[in-house]
């Protein structure tokens, strides 16, 4: 629908990212609590408010297109877009399969948003021959794309996870911000140093030894893409990334409305 404003729906472990766009781009994002307690009736308010805030009338909405990695949400999501929005909602790799091959030993393994942001990087940057697509989520995922094929990857601890984590099991650690202006590390002289700079640069280590291991098994040339909340804070302190886009998934999910015409279920 030429002129149509369009609602994505990337529905992760800890957010549901909500965003907006035309055929050509994307407008804005909102993120949500992926709150297992949730109804469908309060997403679908929540989409409206959305849309309110937006300025965006319901004669405007086009197609509404997903990816879900939790299954108790899915379905929710569905009445909502049907019931609030007038929408049925298309989800990718359920609904409708990615025009990549998919290469992992068993395909229904691999979660949608591994697959949508590895569509998304082949989409977006298709000039070298293979792609890493790294999403620093809840987990962090490295995942491979070689031509038109996705070859697997690898799954790590989240940053944020990771510090939650460490934090609730450690009494005299304080929160922290994983935020930080230097580029290199800081010996640190006091905790929250200690654990900021331990975290991003032990996260930028990690990320720079595990592509440099991965990139001797991949077809050259190859680039590297971030994405999720943490991308802008890594990349500033890592070499190893070519691109940065933080809604890549987002991104896939509207490059794939061409798509929807043709999905299983729709």
């Amino acid at each position: 629908m030429t002129g149509s404003k369009h609602v994505l729906l990337d529905i992760g472990n800890t957010n549901i990212k909500v965003g907006i766009c035309t055929a050509k781009k994307l407008l804005c994002s909102y993120a949500l609590p992926s709150d297992r307690g949730i109804t469908a009736d309060l997403l679908g308010f929540r989409l409206l408010e959305i849309l309110q805030h937006s300025h965006i009338s319901q004669e405007e909405l086009g197609n509404c297109a997903g990816s879900s990695v939790v299954p108790s949400i899915t379905p929710l999501a569905r009445r909502a877009c049907r019931r609030f929005l007038g929408r049925d909602i298309c989800f990718l790799a359920e609904d409708i399969d990615l025009p990549l091959e998919n290469h992992y030993q068993n395909p229904r393994e691999v979660g949608a948003d591994r697959l949508v942001a590895s569509y998304a990087a082949r989409t977006l940057y298709p000039g070298p021959v293979s792609l890493i697509s790294v999403d620093f989520g809840t987990a962090t995922t490295f995942d491979c794309v070689s031509g038109n094929a996705y070859l697997g990857g690898l799954i790590c601890p989240g940053l944020l996870s990771s510090a939650h984590n460490l934090a609730a099991r450690t009494a005299r650690l304080p929160q922290i911000s994983l935020e930080l202006d230097e580029k290199k590390p800081l010996i640190g002289v006091n905790t929250a140093t200690s654990l900021n700079h331990g975290f991003i640069f032990g996260f930028a280590a990690m990320s720079e030894g595990l592509i440099a291991r991965l990139s001797s098994q991949l077809p050259q040339p190859l680039e590297v893409v971030a994405t999720g909340g943490f991308a802008a804070s890594l990349a500033r302190v890592a070499s190893c990334f070519k691109h940065v886009c933080p809604d890549l998934l987002l991104e896939g999910l509207r490059l794939s409305l061409p798509l929807l015409s043709g999905g299983k279920n729709t």
